[in-house]
């Protein structure tokens, strides 16, 4: 039994100092496994958002007040519409970069310190210079954000989105999505302004 033992472990020596006898399996061959499954549908969707559940009344409330072509609550249209015309961006896809950041609330906090309905980064929204607490100003500030991320990005909607997510840097460096969820946050932001086209 020694001498088996003794013999997988000289082998397995020989495997890491040759190169040539090392596993074909590399991280490219895995990573792209592992985004076929997602793309699939096979991988979950983790959330990025701490939630700040408001209480009860304001639930209630948020919910009569949300208007139901776009998911857009009633006090803020005017602000997508704004941001729209101001980018050239669609309500829609703003719409549904705001479900995807925040679910429409505009007191949300991610868990990395990301503010409001479309949860821009502070050091983000000082470069924009946007008042961070104004739920109507990271409006309109996000919206120039990802417009200057598909300028950045030559038109390339789901770099663009990835960017927004991860971080234009880590998109350059990588040539795409930097993982998994990034990815699938860009597709299901790509699917929901689809959906919300009318709007």
């Amino acid at each position: 039994m020694d001498l088996l033992f003794a013999r997988s472990r000289r082998r397995a020596a020989a495997r890491r100092s040759d190169p040539a006898r090392r596993s074909a399996l590399d991280w490219r061959t895995v990573r792209a496994v592992v985004l076929a499954i997602m793309l699939l549908g096979f991988a979950t969707e983790g959330s990025r958002l701490v939630e700040n559940a408001p209480a009860k009344s304001t639930a209630s409330k948020q919910a009569r007040s949300v208007r139901a072509t776009c998911g857009i609550p009633a006090a803020y249209v005017d602000a997508f519409r704004k941001a729209s015309r101001g980018t050239g961006l669609p309500v829609s896809l703003l719409a549904a970069v705001a479900w995807e950041e925040s679910r429409m609330n505009p007191q949300a906090v991610s868990g990395a310190g990301a503010r409001g309905m479309l949860q821009l980064m502070p050091r983000t929204a000082r470069a924009l210079t946007t008042a961070p607490a104004d739920p109507r100003a990271n409006i309109v500030a996000g919206a120039r954000y990802l417009r200057q991320l598909l300028s950045r990005f030559d038109g390339n909607l789901e770099l663009a989105l990835a960017a927004y997510n991860a971080g234009p840097t880590a998109v350059e460096k990588l040539g795409g999505a930097p993982s998994l969820g990034t990815l699938r946050y860009a597709k299901n932001i790509e699917a929901r302004a689809a959906g919300l086209a009318a709007c």
